[in-house]
């Protein structure tokens, strides 16, 4: 059953939940404002925005299939969040890469995580396996140039002591030898270390590190902050659904989908949907629910997947694609998770974005191993654009359920259950 009566927008408001991320909403607006006129120019309609007073937000105007809507679209931000996150020491570090990847291995939530898709689970992987290289790279080179100056330390103490008929006492040649192994060996470690680290726009594995260190921080509960943060979203969210406005369009990506999940499913239990109110929509775009989901306490996070399965207040639509190899393309979270209920559910409806036939060759071969760029391109123009585009959804003339009233899921959905922790918050 698809809700609400409204199929028509002339006036929108869209809530974007961005993932892990520690840049400034203004980065989104430039990145909406960019691609979005690529793709008018691809597929032929208009699209103007105008940027809001306070840099989280904009208002868009567009005449999308013969029709002309209004849209403000806001960033709810936890951009400072992930900054504080991402503060710690070196040490620190490495210690939460220890605690982070037990925690996957010993509940096993690594391995059958990989039963659905192996590219987030490679991505996981990756931090793990580059950082433990930076390790080794700084430790080899500390410990040359250690080996070096206490060798050129002792031998010089030789050669002084022998010129003036002396010999160095065993004991001595050792304490000083170390000493200067020592003094330069920890130094040169932690200086390369930190090296890493102020380079990492490069190789991304503190970003993704600390991605997944601070997800799995409370064993799959949300931090005190995170549940705060939702709180603010969610009077944002009713406030806008009291407004005079056709639809309510909610859209998480990548690690911003599971808070999107939780902020809609408050919503829904408090029974803030207004019955005569605009549409509400949510919008999921390359999501990694189930690194979340699948931990032992994301109790919260399973109770609110299953009770928007069944919503009627909602349209829920996640779309994904193979070729991101940072989401769990095509996985039914839901499903997964193992909390779908046995008659009644409904969502989410499950697309592929289909990179391989929306995107032409020229382009694909550009993005081959851009892997972070190809998880964004959900928010980015297509050049061979097919049913989802996600500025006619954002700023065109229909809700999202009127866009895809009727369609089917995709035949490639993943929708057997995977998770072994599936207890909820009753």
């Amino acid at each position: 059953m698809w809700p609400r009566a409204k199929t028509r927008v002339e006036r929108r408001r869209v809530f974007y939940i961005p993932g892990y991320d520690p840049y400034p909403p203004r980065r989104y607006r430039e990145l909406y404002r960019t691609e979005s006129a690529k793709q008018a120019g691809i597929s032929g309609y208009a699209i103007q925005q105008k940027a809001l007073q306070g840099d989280t937000g904009w208002k868009v105007r567009a005449d999308i299939e013969g029709e002309r809507t209004l849209s403000r679209v806001d960033v709810l931000v936890w951009h400072d969040l992930v900054k504080s996150s991402m503060s710690g020491t070196v040490g620190a570090t490495y210690l939460n890469l220890v605690r982070t990847a037990w925690l996957y291995l010993s509940t096993g939530v690594f391995r059958r995580l990989s039963w659905l898709a192996k590219g987030p689970v490679i991505a996981a992987l990756y931090p793990i396996a580059m950082l433990l290289l930076q390790l080794f790279l700084a430790t080899v080179i500390a410990g040359v140039a250690g080996s070096a100056v206490a060798f050129a330390i002792t031998r010089g103490g030789e050669a002084v002591l022998a010129l003036m008929g002396r010999t160095v006492p065993l004991w001595l040649g050792v304490t000083v030898g170390a000493a200067a192994f020592w003094g330069v060996f920890l130094p040169a470690l932690v200086t390369g270390l930190r090296w890493f680290r102020a380079h990492d726009d490069k190789t991304y594995a503190y970003d993704l590190r600390n991605d997944y260190a601070y997800t799995a921080s409370e064993r799959g509960a949300y931090p005190a902050e995170i549940e705060a943060r939702l709180h603010e979203f969610r009077h944002r969210i009713e406030a806008a659904l009291r407004e005079d406005i056709d639809e309510v369009l909610v859209v998480g990506h990548s690690s911003g989908a599971h808070l999107a999940v939780s902020v809609i499913a408050d919503i829904i239990r408090l029974r803030r949907v207004p019955d005569r109110g605009p549409a509400l929509s949510l919008l999921t775009l390359g999501q990694v629910i189930p690194m979340v989901s699948f931990l032992p306490k994301a109790r919260r996070l399973r109770r609110d997947l299953r009770l928007l399965s069944t919503s009627e207040e909602i349209t829920w639509v996640d779309v994904s694609a193979p070729g991101d190899g940072c989401s769990f393309a095509l996985s039914d979270p839901v499903a997964v998770s193992g909390v779908a209920p046995s008659k009644g559910k409904q969502w989410p409806l499950i697309l592929s974005a289909a990179f391989s036939k929306t995107l032409s060759p020229e382009l694909q071969k550009s993005l081959k191993w851009r892997f972070f760029r190809l998880h964004f391109q959900y928010l980015c123009a297509f050049d061979r654009p097919g049913d989802y585009d996600y500025f006619k959804i954002t700023a065109g003339p229909r809700t999202l359920g009127a866009r895809f009233r009727g369609r089917r899921p995709s035949a490639s959905r993943i929708d057997v259950p995977a998770s072994r922790f599936t207890s909820i918050v009753r």
